[in-house]
């Protein structure tokens, strides 16, 4: 019973779209033939708008940035290791030893060791100390 009034309710839609279509459609149309020249210029209008609006956006807007490189020189002049610049990165975004342990598949004592040896190069005390000194640098974003 319960389809039957739906497929109902859902006919009785459709021919009310239809219905609302066509006659929207009629205005178009009528519209269309007694004022050509006011909607010519109102599509013109839309189109300079448009265009307007897209050069704008261009001419506007901030220049893309460089790609971030990480100051090879420096990682260089430092002799900081990849594996080392890698468990930089996992400190500056704040990672625990064990999580940096959990991500690179080593252990906390190498990540220590890491640890160690990036504070010695930075001439870094603490971890934040460290991530400062590596920003300063311009090793890490």
């Amino acid at each position: 019973m319960k389809r039957g009034i739906w497929k109902s309710v859902a006919a009785y839609g459709a021919a009310l779209a239809a219905g609302a279509l066509a006659l929207q459609w009629l205005d178009y149309y009528s519209l269309a033939r007694s004022r050509p020249g006011e909607i010519y210029l109102a599509l013109v209008a839309a189109a300079f708008l448009a265009l307007g609006i897209f050069l704008g956006a261009r001419l506007v807007a901030a220049p893309r940035a460089a790609p971030f490189d990480g100051n090879p020189q420096a990682v260089a002049s430092l002799g900081i290791s990849p594996r080392e610049l890698i468990v930089l990165k996992e400190l500056a975004a704040g990672r625990s030893n064990k999580e940096i342990a959990r991500r690179l598949e080593v252990s906390p004592n190498t990540v220590k060791t890491h640890l160690a040896r990036l504070y010695e190069k930075l001439g870094a005390v603490r971890r934040t100390d460290a991530v400062n000194r590596a920003r300063e640098l311009g090793l890490i974003g």
